[in-house]
């Protein structure tokens, strides 16, 4: 279960196209210095909370309150947004696959129509999942493991093509070719890293379950270290057998995976039968996947904080019991994002774009883990647990520093824009509207309790007044609006045009009043 929920095939192209062959001394290391001692902490986290079910929420909850609690709730599902939407972006581009049977879509398809079909992806979905749960949830578990299968036949086929006279594309391969270059670059590249090997924390409400946990996890989280570097240095060797690792396609993140298989298909003869079994794997597991997490994510976030931090508005439930209000806010962030990168170059700029803001986020929230961690080993009498990772309290400790510190490095590096040319408009314009991601998607989880502080005072039981919810709308038309504008601008425009919109937005906030005395002036 924890490895399906780590690692995939995808996650191969990804990483190889940032670090080519020298990827794989980087899982190695990534292996040994951080996955098996963050998956160990984990598992003692779930022991420690094992009766509020083992949710990272819940860890961050017992261990600083009931703020940081709920902060800990938003962030990880606001860490979700950008992932849904780069799963909907790939079934979008899957689809195209396994269709044509080539990589055509993103000629043929403008930057609109693939924002639309994405959005249109969210609310199939969603209207899928609101019937069909129980099922895609199945679905989606035995989807992971057909795309383990077809990474693990990847790999051997790609031996058997060695073994029958084939050549390997990269070359020289020697020990050189397989080693990284430590640059600010390497820096950039380790966010998209991590957010490759993270979510171990979603099996944490097993680890009790375990029949001998105190000896069973340590030796199933060996054996997710043991599948996981099978698959990370030999999938990306068998990458390097076809790919040349020093000239790369521009577009291996969106596509490399189904080039990978078309190449393998080739090399036996078969055309593109591997190619289009891949291509319907991937869109059946990811339509799956996403139809979970928008579903899961959202109810998390609405169930999991009280009527104290979350607004009534967003806690709202239909008679089927689903929070209907919590899926349009999901959407409608969705939307949000794909509108930041719709005016980037091509569709393969705003797959990129989506992919690298996932690893600033992701990792950003994976800090948390180790946050509580350090928290409960700094007080281990307070915490008492069947399962201890490293009996000596400040062992423990210096480890778990660790693990925050080089995730807390990733994350802040990996907000500089990658897959351009550095000091370009279009890198300027990433940096740009990474930063404005990042704002939107963690600062509303910080004004939600001022804004359900606002609902229980207000007579009218609406946070704001019509006159309030004009003036969010209107600063919503002249942040779209400008996003537009910057959307073709040069550098130093793109930084006046935020200042200014900045100054706008202030502006009409006064203009539409924001005082307490408008909760109780009647509409």
């Amino acid at each position: 279960m924890s490895f399906v929920t780590v690692i995939g095939f995808d996650d191969l192209t990804y990483n190889f196209q940032n670090q080519g062959m020298g990827v794989i001394t980087s899982w190695v290391i990534m292996l040994f210095l951080y996955v098996i001692p963050y998956s160990l902490m984990v598992g003692q986290l779930g022991s420690v909370f094992n009766h509020e079910g083992g949710g990272l929420t819940s860890w961050v909850r017992g261990t600083s309150g009931e703020f940081l609690g709920y902060f800990t709730a938003w962030t990880y599902w606001a860490a979700s947004i950008p992932y849904v939407v780069d799963t909907a972006n790939s079934i979008v581009v899957g689809l195209g696959w396994a269709w044509y049977g080539n990589g055509k879509l993103q000629n043929t398809m403008s930057n609109g129509w693939f924002a639309f079909w994405t959005v249109i992806t969210f609310v199939v979905f969603i209207f899928v999942q609101s019937r069909f749960k129980h099922s895609l949830e199945f679905l989606s578990t035995i989807g992971g493991v057909a795309m383990f299968g077809m990474t693990v036949l990847f790999v051997i086929m790609t031996f058997a093509a060695l073994g029958m006279g084939g050549h390997i594309a990269t070359q020289p391969m020697n020990v050189h070719t397989i080693v990284p270059k430590f640059d600010l670059h390497y820096l950039t590249t380790l966010g998209l890293l991590i957010y490759a090997m993270n979510g171990a924390e979603l099996i944490a409400p097993f680890i009790t379950k375990m029949r001998k946990p105190k000896s069973e996890f340590p030796k199933a989280m060996i054996m997710l270290a043991v599948m996981t570097a099978f698959l990370t240095i030999f999938g990306s060797f068998s990458l390097g057998v076809f790919f040349d690792a020093y000239h790369l396609p521009n577009d291996l993140k969106m596509n490399g995976s189904y080039y990978a298989f078309q190449a393998l298909g080739e090399q036996f003869h078969m055309g593109n039968t591997l190619m289009y079994i891949f291509a319907w794997t991937e869109v059946f597991y990811l339509a799956a996947l996403l139809a979970v997490l928008l579903d899961a994510m959202t109810r998390m976030l609405i169930s999991d904080t009280g009527a104290k931090y979350m607004p009534k508005v967003l806690r709202k439930r239909n008679k089927s019991g689903l929070p209907v209000n919590g899926y349009l806010l999901t959407c409608g962030l969705s939307a949000f994002i794909m509108l930041l990168g719709i005016f980037l170059p091509s569709m393969n700029d705003i797959f990129n774009w989506l992919l690298n803001l996932n690893g600033i986020i992701s990792p950003g929230v994976t800090c948390w883990i180790f946050f509580a961690f350090i928290k409960i080993r700094m007080d281990s009498q307070k915490y008492p647990s069947e399962y201890v990772y490293i009996k000596n309290d400040k062992i423990a400790l210096s480890v778990g520093w660790w693990c925050l510190i080089i995730t807390a490095v990733a994350t802040i590096f990996g907000i500089a824009p990658q897959d351009v040319a550095t000091g370009s408009s279009t890198w300027w314009y990433e940096l740009i509207i990474n930063f404005v991601a990042i704002i939107v998607l963690i600062g509303l989880g910080a004004i939600m309790p001022y804004v359900t502080r606002r609902e229980e005072r207000s007579q009218t039981g609406s946070a704001f007044t019509r006159l309030q919810w004009t003036g969010i709308l209107a600063t919503l038309l002249v942040v779209i609006v400008g996003d537009l504008y910057l959307g073709g601008s040069k550098a130093a425009n793109n930084i006046a045009m935020i200042a200014g919109l900045t100054v706008v937005g202030a502006v009409l906030i006064v203009i539409f009043g924001w005082h307490e005395r408008d909760l109780i002036t009647e509409d």
